[in-house]
């Protein structure tokens, strides 16, 4: 029986996909085969023996130690897309509440509470200090097309805005989601100087952390409207308070706020709100838990962090898989051991990422004692499992 840890409460919708009977699931779980993860943080977490792989039920990994578990060929899943709705739907909400000054009209109302009868007089002579611009006709560039970016982009589209998209990485299924009239931009560039209401959508990594900077908001347009559903570390607070001031800057919408951030003239601050519907919820943990049966049992990975994406029909009795470093010679030394042992191979096939490789192989006969020992022992493999 398969034995899943959960480092979190994960909704009842995802567990249920574990089948009864072959999976068993808990919060104390000495040897896991698995683990299901949210936000809790994992970089001074003793990874298990046992352990095969980790699903984050959501989007972003920065809460589990990713080289660490490449090194234990612990495989480490995430789900893009199951809260691409959520996000997309809350940006939206940003980008309406950065135009109409929404969030400091409610605010000015509610010292109005004790006037009384006088309340709709003054709230129509102070109503005017409160007016923004509509979206339609107006220009969204959108950094960073996965799945909620590109959702964003076909959203604001059908607003009526006129929309930049730029993501060098662009995948081929958001080549096909997106629409036709959001605007392709060369660079970066090209989406500062064009743009009035700027929307980010990339990963945190070392080129992406602080790309919101005095550097980078100097060659924006003045007034620019700002939205970070994201990461907060992609923008430096320090610098958007600054330009927030000058008026530079004329709005910042971030749902990763801080100290500073908070109650700052101009930033409107949301609590960490992108992902947080029962929709979300159950979307991303039905995926998790889909991700790890079918690596638990047949060994194919789909939306891995750190290894190959790889999915192989099955074409014969017993299938081995092993991570492996990505190094010269690997596929033949493989291959080798089945030979040795006079076994067929029905079906393999290799994928590579960075450092790291896995290959798959079916055969239909079965496996000997020894096999799986005999290719732990080459030197670069990092793990065998027999499915």
């Amino acid at each position: 029986m398969y034995q899943i840890k959960l480092l979190n409460k994960i909704s009842p919708s995802g567990l249920d996909v574990f089948p009864k009977g072959q999976y068993a699931y808990s919060e104390e779980c000495p040897a896991p085969d698995a683990i299901v993860v949210r936000s809790a943080k994992m970089h001074d977490y003793a990874l298990e023996p046992s352990l095969r792989a980790i699903a984050r039920a959501g989007a972003g990994v920065n809460n589990i130690p990713i080289e660490r578990c490449s090194e234990k060929g612990v495989v480490v899943f995430n789900t893009p897309g199951a809260n691409a709705n959520a996000v997309k739907e809350l940006t939206m909400t940003g980008l309406l509440l950065s135009a109409r000054k929404v969030v400091p009209a409610i605010r000015w109302l509610d010292t109005l509470k004790e006037e009384g009868e006088a309340v709709p007089a003054l709230v129509e002579k102070g109503k005017g200090k409160f007016a923004g611009p509509e979206l339609k006709g107006k220009t969204l560039g959108v950094i960073g097309l996965g799945a909620i970016g590109v959702d964003v982009a076909n959203t604001a589209r059908h607003l009526g805005m006129k929309v930049y998209g730029y993501d060098p990485y662009m995948s081929v299924s958001a080549a096909w989601a997106i629409s036709r009239e959001i605007k392709h931009a060369a660079s970066l560039q090209e989406i500062y100087e064009n743009c009035d209401f700027i929307s980010l959508h990339v990963p945190l990594t070392p080129e992406t952390r602080g790309m919101v900077n005095t550097e980078s908001m100097n060659t924006m347009r003045a007034g620019v409207r700002i939205l970070n559903f994201a990461r907060g570390e992609l923008c430096v607070n320090e610098d958007l308070l600054s330009a927030l001031e000058e008026g530079r800057i004329g709005c910042y919408v971030t749902d990763f706020p801080s100290a500073e951030l908070i109650g700052a003239r101009g930033v409107i601050a949301i609590p960490h709100l992108g992902a947080s519907t029962p929709e979300s919820e159950d979307n991303c943990a039905r995926m998790a838990a889909q991700e790890l049966c079918e690596y638990l049992e047949n060994g194919n990975i789909r939306n891995s962090v750190n290894l190959p994406n790889l999915t192989m029909e099955r074409s014969g009795k017993v299938r081995v898989g092993v991570i492996h470093r990505n190094i010269p010679n690997m596929i033949s030394m493989i291959a080798r051991v089945f030979s040795e042992n006079t076994i067929n191979i029905e079906n393999m096939t290799n994928k590579s990422r960075g450092d790291y490789a896995y290959t798959v192989v079916d055969i239909n006969s079965e496996l000997p004692e020894n096999l799986a020992a005999s290719l732990e022992q080459i030197e670069g493999v990092i793990r065998v499992s027999v499915y």
